[in-house]
């Protein structure tokens, strides 16, 4: 019997710890990662992308990346579909970036295929294994479904931590809708218990352009995507942040108490319409944009544009911010 290895919370809290590396700031800190989704939905698209992006030292949309070299395990193509994907997407494909069709099983050399990559490769910063599938052996004992998933998992996330890189595994989807999308992943909650980060790609239907990204990870908080798939490019675009858009609701708020109080402290019978009311707080428009004008959104009824010197100003304000959102 090996004795437990403890350490007591005042020693653990003295101790001096690496912050988390990021390999995508605020989405994809260095461990094992899952990126689920339909067949055909675009996930292939968004992991190429990915790849190309880490290795030209490229923003993922609006956040930063730490430029390194990369390994896309395209395990379900040929290297003339990948070469028609990357006339696609660039014209100027880098060296950083590597390509293998074929690959070993977990536990029957794929691990050591991957640190023999790493040693010839030191730079690299990023592994893609598309799909996780090809790389799991068959004939895994049904009986034992969460064990084997959460112990495949966790070789590939002990490689990760150990040569500190990123490893993304593409994965599918069950066919049974569920409310939270992390359920909806193929095989049993092993994987996504295993893994350091969760992504699921859905769609509302599958001839839809537009998908949303749902992001689950240890490190950071849950956000959720919307993205846009460019017919032509082949890009999925950032076109809203859950987390962002959270984050300037608050903002606008807070912005519009301040001048919405300076404004009943210098008039407060001020009367007027809602685009008056805008050109006269905010004339140089540093307020939120659609706050309170330019959006469509009346800011409450006639009767709601006007203050009453009976409510403290700084609760009417509050109250006339929360009417014009």
């Amino acid at each position: 019997m090996n004795k437990l290895h403890t350490i007591n919370a005042e020693d653990l809290q003295n101790r001096t710890y690496e912050p988390t590396h990021f390999l995508v700031d605020e989405l994809i800190p260095e461990g094992l990662h899952i990126l689920a989704g339909a067949p055909k939905i675009g996930k292939s698209w968004l992991a190429l992308w990915l790849c190309l992006c880490v290795s030209q030292g490229q923003p993922l949309w609006n956040f930063a990346i730490t430029q390194g070299e990369a390994l896309y395990l395209s395990l379900e193509d040929s290297f003339q579909r990948i070469q028609t994907r990357l006339f696609d997407l660039t014209e100027d494909a880098p060296p950083t970036l590597h390509f293998a069709i074929m690959a070993d099983t977990l536990k029957r050399g794929l691990e050591q295929q991957i640190e023999q990559f790493l040693t010839e490769h030191s730079d690299t910063k990023l592994v893609v294994i598309d799909t996780l599938q090809h790389v799991r052996s068959a004939g895994s004992d049904s009986n034992n479904l969460y064990a084997n998933d959460y112990h495949d998992i966790g070789i590939l996330k002990q490689l990760a931590d150990r040569r500190h890189i990123a490893i993304l595994l593409i994965h599918h989807l069950r066919k049974l809708h569920d409310d939270d999308p992390m359920n909806m992943i193929s095989g049993s909650t092993g994987l996504s218990g295993a893994a350091d980060s969760t992504f699921v790609l859905q769609k509302s239907s599958r001839l839809a352009n537009i998908a949303s990204l749902h992001c689950t990870d240890r490190d950071i908080p849950d956000r959720t995507l919307k993205l846009e798939f460019g017919e032509e490019d082949h890009v999925w675009k950032l076109l809203e942040d859950s987390k962002t858009c959270s984050s300037a609701s608050k903002i606008s708020t807070l912005q519009l108490t301040k001048l919405l109080s300076e404004l009943l402290r210098a008039d407060p019978e001020y009367l007027g319409s809602p685009s008056a009311l805008s050109a006269k707080i905010d004339p140089d428009g540093h307020a939120q944009k659609g706050y309170p004008a330019g959006t469509g959104k009346r800011c409450g009824s006639k009767r709601k544009r006007g203050f009453s010197r009976d409510v403290p100003q700084q609760r009417q304000a509050v109250d006339f911010a929360q009417t014009c959102r």
